[in-house]
């Protein structure tokens, strides 16, 4: 008789948000994958839920006032703090880790599951955008795999696979246009919190929402293309497709152009993460009927709307720090928005005004990154309180 396989063990940090409630979702079909640890921002209660639901041996919850209010299963180790979710990394055993939580908060954890030797999926952007200096180098040292879970890196990542990166000339990230992509530039300005989180295709956290109705989310995921594929920044493109069917496209230097299609849900790129090099059964994934579609779209990025993706290119083009400063501003951007303190069009102007007057350390380490992230987000604040209501922008 064949042994039966032990479940490949799964920590997800940010599992109460919407990347990691999907991942639970997929994990929850599928016997091969156990939560064997969960984290959470403050949201005890249902963190509590999913930690019955699944068993999982570990929790950890970055809101200290927070973590002993929730109901937790008997037996369940209760972590608590803003370093909790570093410290259930490091006790989960797990064989791969979900960085899911939003923020700069992912980068420290990320680290410790290199050091703990797991397999990463990346759903975090910050960590690579801040520190993919210091995550690529040290997973290749350590024979971790890093598994992108964003749709567009995962879909390059397919793409790639089998390929020679001497081969690639250039590749396309798809961007939906997000709900502001028709509005003339005065009205995109003026966007409420509401019309912002009306997205099209996307379901997704606030945070990741708000940064897609900007594009600065495209931005991001430029600077994130870098780090995953060791691509310069002149070979990273940005392009709207509204439909979000196509989510990547990879050019070879023959002429060839590989895309990777598929319905706009997470769904399918994590569960590709979770059990890579495997491909999983997706039942309750519709297929793509391209008959029925039709039509499919694409066009440019129109730079005087939505300025914010050449800020990624900016990163790369000045290195060293760079990344942690533009995505320290722009958290403080996007919250000043969402606490209603500031005008939607105000988030790229700040966070460019504090790229452009915050000194950028060309040596990385994970404390020159905190330092550059904090100048940053006091930057950010100072130009906020300045500027805010008493400008006119609420």
């Amino acid at each position: 008789m064949v042994p039966l396989m032990a479940p490949r063990r799964i920590a997800i940090l940010g599992s109460t948000g919407s990347v990691g409630q999907q991942a639970l979702q997929v994990i929850a079909a599928e016997p091969d994958l156990h939560a064997c640890a969960l984290s959470a921002g403050s949201n005890v209660e249902l963190l509590a839920a999913q930690a019955a639901e699944t068993g999982a041996e570990v929790v950890a919850v970055a809101d200290a006032a927070a973590g002993g209010s929730g109901a937790f299963p008997d037996g369940v180790a209760v972590l608590t703090g803003p370093d909790a979710a570093t410290e259930l990394v490091r006790r989960a055993r797990a064989d791969l880790v979900l960085t899911a939580m939003a923020g700069s908060a992912g980068l420290a954890p990320t680290l410790a599951a290199i050091e703990c030797r797991a397999d990463l999926a990346v759903a975090n952007k910050e960590s690579l955008v801040m520190g993919g200096a210091l995550v690529m180098p040290a997973a290749e040292a350590a024979g971790v795999a890093v598994l992108p879970v964003d749709s567009e890196h995962s879909a390059v990542f397919q793409c790639l696979h089998g390929h020679r990166r001497e081969d690639v000339a250039k590749v396309v990230l798809t961007a939906s246009g997000g709900p502001l992509r028709t509005w003339p530039a005065d009205r995109i300005g003026r966007a409420s919190l509401a019309d912002v989180l009306n997205h099209p295709t996307w379901q997704m956290g606030r945070k990741v929402t708000i940064d897609s109705a900007t594009l600065m989310n495209k931005a991001l995921e430029v600077i994130e293309a870098h780090w995953l594929f060791g691509l310069a920044g002149g070979q990273i493109e940005v392009l709207v497709h509204p439909e979000s069917l196509v989510h990547a496209f990879v050019a070879f230097r023959d002429g060839s152009v590989l895309a990777q299609m598929g319905p706009p849900s997470m769904l399918t790129p994590i569960a590709l993460a979770l059990h890579w090099p495997k491909r999983s059964p997706r039942r309750e994934a519709p297929p793509l009927d391209l008959a029925a579609i039709g039509e499919l779209h694409f066009e440019p990025v129109d730079a005087e709307r939505f300025p914010a993706v050449r800020l990624g290119h900016a990163v790369l083009a000045a290195g060293g720090t760079a990344g942690a400063v533009l995505s320290a501003a722009d958290e403080a951007a996007v919250e000043a928005f969402a606490g209603g303190r500031i005008a939607f069009g105000r988030i790229v102007e700040i966070v460019e005004e504090v790229m452009n007057t915050t000194p950028v350390h060309t040596e990385v380490t994970l404390e020159s990154i905190r330092a550059a992230g904090a100048g940053a987000r006091r930057a950010a604040e100072g130009i906020i309180g300045r500027r805010g209501a008493a400008a006119g922008d609420v």
